[in-house]
């Protein structure tokens, strides 16, 4: 091997060790270089991604939740890929990432605790649901949560307090927690 290749090799490999994934990622979007705008009746982010896997002519993605942009969930395929900003409206991402949402042992994110209400409070807009959480903490009945964003259950969210502690699913608009 030549010493010209030796080094393009060398470089390959630094370049492909430094790459990492990219993800896309809750609480921002995407703005312009649209080119389909698609209501969500599911309001699932995941939903969006696959729409953008499928058409050749996408290479990001925004996803708007329902109550920022009329009353459903809205894809924005985009044909370029714009530099993402810090918005609470939007989970975006680029064609290939899929959707990753954030992971923590006490907010479980796109998840439903149905059943074991025994209130439900109308609360301020909160993409983390950490309103909703201190509710239920500050509440000694409370054993488990689940906020509801605005859009999925009505225009505003909305939090599920629980005496019961039900298993959790998956549902997007929805973040739940058990605290007791």
């Amino acid at each position: 091997m030549s010493f010209c290749a030796a080094v393009v090799v060398a470089l390959t490999l630094t370049w492909l060790v430094g790459v990492r994934p990219v993800h896309a990622q809750a609480n921002f979007d995407r703005p312009g270089n649209d080119y389909s705008r698609t209501p969500m009746p599911s309001g699932d982010p995941a939903v969006c991604a696959l729409q953008c896997e499928r058409d050749r002519r996408c290479r990001a993605w925004s996803f708007n939740y329902p109550a920022v942009s009329d009353d459903s969930a809205v894809c924005w395929l985009k044909n370029a890929v714009p530099p993402r900003v810090p918005s609470n409206c939007c989970v975006s991402g680029v064609r290939g990432a899929g959707v990753v949402e954030p992971r923590n042992s006490a907010i479980e994110v796109e998840t439903d605790r149905l059943g074991g209400d025994y209130r439900n409070v109308e609360v301020e807009t909160d993409p983390r649901g950490e309103t909703c959480k201190a509710v239920c903490d500050d509440d000694k009945r409370c054993r488990a949560w689940t906020y509801a964003r605005p859009g999925y259950i009505g225009k505003s969210a909305r939090c599920f307090l629980k005496d019961h502690v039900k298993p959790p699913r998956r549902k997007p608009g929805f973040i739940s927690g058990v605290v007791r």
